[in-house]
């Protein structure tokens, strides 16, 4: 059916982050996204320049997804706002399991528009964990790169857990949970310049 150019990009783009969701980056052909779309692959390359210019879209629409779900409830208590974002997290990561993958892992990894889009969704979703910390209040050096290094912690234990799927899911978020607390009391003891405290 003809649709308008806006519509009919977005019906391509929905297909697209089905069928990356489905298989790894490398096994998706533009030829079967286009027969799912019903378009002819002529069309598809109209809209988008190549496969890595095609991904870069579906990635960007999908980082905007993300930011959106893992918004904070601001009625919630601070640490049942942490466990609900990072349980949204969780969520997105299983939906597009390979795309998470392919964005973080891949060869798409090195592609400089993914790196952009992926780059500029880690630092809203770290100020937005200082936010959260903060109460929106600037924060120190240290602050600020104790959250830098959770988030790499985040989607290094998330990339691990879609390999072996151990522990459960629970105990993934919980253990995301503690870690961004013990990271922020250690942050707080390097700015005091206390001794580390061992278990």
């Amino acid at each position: 059916s003809r649709l308008a150019p806006d519509l009919r990009r977005k019906h391509l783009l929905r297909v697209g982050a089905e069928l990356f969701a489905e298989m790894p980056y490398d096994e998706v052909q533009i030829e079967e996204v286009a027969r799912r779309a019903g378009v002819s692959r002529g069309l598809l390359y109209h809209y988008f320049a190549s496969k890595r210019d095609f991904f870069a879209a579906i990635v960007e629409g999908g980082s905007k997804e993300l930011a959106q779900l893992t918004e904070p409830d601001p009625d919630l208590p601070p640490l049942d706002r942490l466990r609900t974002s990072i349980d949204a997290y969780l969520d997105f990561v299983e939906r597009y399991e390979h795309s998470y993958l392919a964005i973080h892992r891949g060869g798409a990894s090195a592609d400089r528009k993914i790196r952009t889009v992926v780059e500029r969704n880690q630092r809203r979703f770290e100020r937005r964990t200082l936010d959260l910390l903060t109460g929106g209040a600037k924060p120190s050096p240290v602050g600020r790169l104790a959250i830098v290094g959770w988030h790499s912690f985040l989607v290094t234990t998330c990339l691990d857990w879609l390999e072996h799927r151990k522990p459960d899911r629970n105990a993934v978020r919980e253990l995301c949970v503690h870690t961004l607390v013990a990271t922020v009391i250690a942050a707080g003891r390097v700015q005091t310049g206390e001794a580390p405290a061992l278990p």
